[in-house]
Order: structure tokens, then C-alpha cells, then sequence
């Protein structure tokens, strides 16, 4: 049957079955292996998540549990589309891409985290997006080396 004569249950029912796009970041989709690995997990979630809507009958309730899956299956396409794995680093030299800083700030705390790709930061286990402030503020320096961060003065005291 034409889905245009199928009547929607209500505004909120087509609503909740057109979700808009997530957004895609403007920077390049830098990846360490691992975040490489995870964008395609999660691709294939939500490819499970479709296979598995496609099976409703009633076609209100196919179109909103097939509305989140739909939509991170586009943007995880995307980003397994546009993904750059960068190697890993080959020096603890300097700060660069897949590194893991270890910061004192100058009010005392003493950080760790690994810097990552977008789609791979989460501070609270650990790791950063290149593109966060501190990240872009550590990159390229050495051990010793202070840098600003918005007033906060950062020390780098390990690189790993």
C-alpha cells in the first residue's frame, strides 16, 4: 500500500518519525584505529536497528523505531566514509594526535587524557577531541613546556 494514504496518528507521530540529520562536524574526521573500529560497530548497530524496525507491521510504529536507527546510520556512515586513521605516535617527544598528556593546571589538579578523534572523546574516561581547547593548546609541545588554556595555565609533565 502507498504510504500516501496511510493517515498519520498525529503531529506528534510525524514528528518523532523525521528526525533531522545529526550534524557533521566541519574538521577533518581523524581517527585513531580503535575510534576507527568503534564508528563501525556503531554503524552496524544501527544497520540492526533498521533490519529490525523493517520487520513491524503496523507502519506508524515501523516509522518510529526506525527513526533513530535511520538517522545514526547516516551519520555513521559518514563518518566511517570520511574516517583518516592517523598512526600512532612515534615519539613522546612532543604532544601529538593518539598521545596521552598528563597536565598539572595551575590550581593544583593533575590531568591525564589521551588525545582522540571527535567521535572518540569522552573526558570522563580519559580522552579529548583534537579539537577541544586544551588539546589544541597541548599539541606540539614538549614536557616542561606551559601553555594557556582561556586563564588557565597548563604545565605538561608526561607524554605518553
Amino acid at each position: 500500500m502507498s504510504t500516501a494514504f496511510v493517515k498519520e496518528e498525529s503531529a506528534e507521530t510525524a514528528a518523532e518519525t523525521h528526525l533531522p540529520d545529526r550534524p557533521i562536524s566541519p574538521h577533518p574526521n581523524l581517527v585513531t584505529e580503535a575510534g576507527l573500529k568503534a564508528l563501525e560497530a556503531q554503524l552496524q548497530q544501527a544497520r540492526e536497528g533498521v533490519e529490525a524496525a523493517a520487520g513491524i507491521d503496523d507502519v506508524n510504529e515501523k516509522r518510529r523505531q526506525t527513526a533513530i536507527p535511520l538517522r545514526d546510520f547516516r551519520y555513521f556512515a559518514e563518518r566511517v566514509r570520511t574516517a583518516q586513521v592517523m598512526p600512532a605516535p612515534t615519539s613522546n617527544d612532543i604532544v601529538a594526535f593518539g598521545s596521552t598528556v598528563t597536565f598539572s593546571r595551575d590550581d593544583g589538579r593533575v590531568q591525564t587524557y589521551r588525545i582522540v578523534g571527535e567521535d572518540e572523546a569522552d573526558p570522563k574516561a580519559g580522552s579529548i577531541s583534537f579539537v577541544s581547547p586544551v588539546a589544541r593548546g597541548l599539541m606540539g609541545k614538549g614536557v616542561g613546556d606551559v601553555v594557556m588554556v582561556g586563564d588557565q595555565e597548563l604545565e605538561i609533565t608526561a607524554i605518553g
